[in-house]
């Protein structure tokens, strides 16, 4: 105990010794959660430019403009005159949408002919694309109905019944979970998670592959040879410790930006505790497996620069192929969101996250075992190296 408690100290000492560590871990993770929460921070887009070509310029045509900007998600630019070229007009303007109301639209609009209204939406960016959708056909749609129901009302029918002929039935849109859309609460905190697993197997990635580098493990290490798990939680213990201080500063952070809290807290922490250990023992392993500090730094980046992508947060699981779908559930940050959605988003009960916190204790313990075997093989290699070295 007096050697492992030597050595752990040796560690945090390393640890708080390299500055470029010291600075990947505690100052990335709060640049990172500040920047990216200042970017979602209004949370819904709006003010979205949509083109409106107006070839009427008529009375009803001019009211439906109206409604149009009155709807704040979007920001009316409006002209009578089409443009030569409307794609270019888009880009130009940098516009999500173009509404274009037809010539002649008020005279077929009282004459029932029904007038088409045109609405090109961009979707080059998908985001703004559904926002502005969404904006334009809720405005359109009860402009439509409007009016209709004004076109029965004239001909003498009752407002109550005319509502009824313009809608024999009602469909009522009940949204659960982030009933706003706010894409800070959806975004943010899934970021958050992205960016300590991120750190994490970057301090995991030159741990042993840096003393083996160096060739400082035979001489620190020799009293230890036998402990295999000892070293390896001598490695990790100091990432745990600084891993809880991160996790304290996205609490703060939540507060900051008012982005509620997890249901079940303590479920949450446990959920975060295996998820911890869980991605610290896999960049055990290929630290391990991999003796050049660059390589394995390399390897892990190379394994989480997708880990987000293919985590089934933003993209279901079973829309990938098969191949995708194993690669994504060895990865720790893949079940981790999925629970962490259900507690933060959904706000689910915690016994709907068990299936997900058992897939992450898998995890821990298969990279657990792993990272151990391959470290009670690399000690044994390299004490006997040593030994026959030596005579």
């Amino acid at each position: 105990m007096k050697e492992f408690f030597r050595l752990l100290k040796r560690e945090f000492k390393m640890f708080l010794g390299n500055s470029t560590l010291r600075t990947v871990f505690f100052l990335a993770p709060v640049l990172y959660a500040t920047l990216i929460g200042f970017v979602y921070r209004s949370g819904k887009v709006e003010n979205i430019p949509v083109i409106v070509i107006d070839k009427d310029n008529t009375p009803l045509s001019n009211q439906l403009v109206e409604m149009l900007g009155d709807n704040k998600s979007i920001r009316i630019l409006k002209t009578l005159q089409e443009p030569g070229n409307i794609n270019d007009e888009v880009i130009r303007k940098e516009a999500a949408a173009v509404v274009m109301i037809p010539s002649r639209f008020e005279a077929q609009v009282f004459q029932k002919r029904y007038p088409e209204v045109n609405v090109y939406v961009n979707t080059s960016n998908v985001l703004t694309a559904n926002f502005a959708s969404k904006a334009l056909q809720l405005t359109i749609g009860t402009f439509s109905a409007g009016v209709s129901i004004k076109g029965l009302q004239k001909m003498g029918m009752p407002a109550v019944r005319a509502a009824t002929q313009y809608e024999p039935f009602k469909t009522n849109y009940i949204t659960l979970f982030n009933t706003t859309s706010n894409y800070l609460i959806f975004m943010w905190p899934a970021m958050l998670a992205v960016v300590l697993q991120q750190v994490i197997l970057l301090a995991m990635a030159i741990s042993f592959a840096a003393e083996f580098q160096r060739g400082s493990f035979t001489t620190e290490y020799a009293g230890m040879r036998r402990w295999a798990f000892p070293i390896m939680l001598i490695k990790v213990i100091p990432i745990w410790l600084f891993s809880i201080l991160i996790v304290c500063i996205y609490y703060g952070m939540h507060i900051f930006f008012n982005v509620p809290l997890p249901q079940g807290i303590l479920s949450f922490i446990w959920l975060t505790a295996v998820f911890v250990g869980s991605v610290s023992f896999m960049g055990v392993l290929v630290s391990i497996l991999l003796p050049d500090a660059l390589k394995a730094t390399q390897v892990l980046m190379v394994i989480a620069s997708p880990a987000f992508i293919i985590s089934g947060f933003t993209w279901p699981l079973s829309a990938m192929p098969a191949f995708v779908q194993l690669l994504a559930n060895i990865i720790p940050l893949t079940p981790f969101l999925q629970a962490f959605k259900i507690l933060l988003i959904q706000k689910g009960s915690v016994e709907l996250t068990f299936p997900y916190l058992r897939h992450l204790s898998i995890l821990l313990v298969v990279y657990g075992v792993l990272g151990w075997l391959a470290l009670k093989i690399k000690l044994w290699y390299l004490f006997s190296h040593a030994k026959a070295n030596n005579v």
